[in-house]
């Protein structure tokens, strides 16, 4: 099983870092979590350099993908030639995500068409203007497509992916195992009931 997490230059960290390490919380045979970008290394938006661990073709097979975000988005969109690698994610043999800006990629690639979702406050008026609507949640998943809004709502879209493709039991255990001490029951229940509604 490989969960790619797209990762473009100018990355929020929150956004790709924070699913990163829940995901890997499922420790079983098989179980794959990379960083995908375009480049063998891309810096985020505060300078921290990421050496990736898959190029767009493997993501492009994954089993499930998660578009993270940055401040570079609006650029991804429009670099045809980068777009164009991403042309082959399709929901009906894989699970996708979009984190914050992420969800503008999904959308101009036509995968959000009838699909509202969510974004951060900034990329709003970029995803309403690519003809989504976005509402004021921070998750959603409507069949094998999923967008959070907010950096720390990639939780949410973590715990999603594990219970897709491992169950709510799994879901849980990751959340609980990175959750706050003193806090666990809280984040695990927080995280089921933003997911649950949508795992149907």
């Amino acid at each position: 099983m490989h969960i790619a997490i797209l990762t473009f230059e100018g990355f929020n960290e929150l956004d790709s870092l924070i699913a990163l390490g829940i995901l890997n919380r499922v420790k079983k045979p098989g179980w794959r979590v990379s960083i995908a970008s375009p480049a063998a290394r891309v810096r985020s938006m505060n300078g921290v350099v990421l050496e990736a661990q898959a190029d767009l073709r493997e993501a492009s097979a994954a089993d499930a993908v998660i578009v993270g975000s940055g401040r570079l988005t609006r650029e991804v969109v429009a670099d045809a030639a980068l777009m164009a690698q991403l042309q082959l994610l399709d929901p009906s043999r894989q699970l996708l995500g979009a984190q914050c800006s992420g969800t503008l990629v999904l959308a101009k690639l036509g995968l959000l068409d009838d699909v509202p979702a969510c974004t951060d406050l900034t990329t709003k008026p970029w995803v309403e203007e690519a003809g989504v609507d976005v509402l004021n949640q921070p998750f959603v998943a409507k069949g094998n497509v999923a967008t959070a809004g907010g950096c720390l709502a990639s939780q949410y879209l973590a715990a999603w992916v594990i219970a897709r493709l491992e169950g709510i039991e799994a879901a849980k255990d990751a959340m609980h195992y990175v959750a706050p001490v003193g806090e666990k029951d809280d984040y695990v229940a927080r995280a089921m009931r933003n997911i649950t509604p949508f795992l149907a």
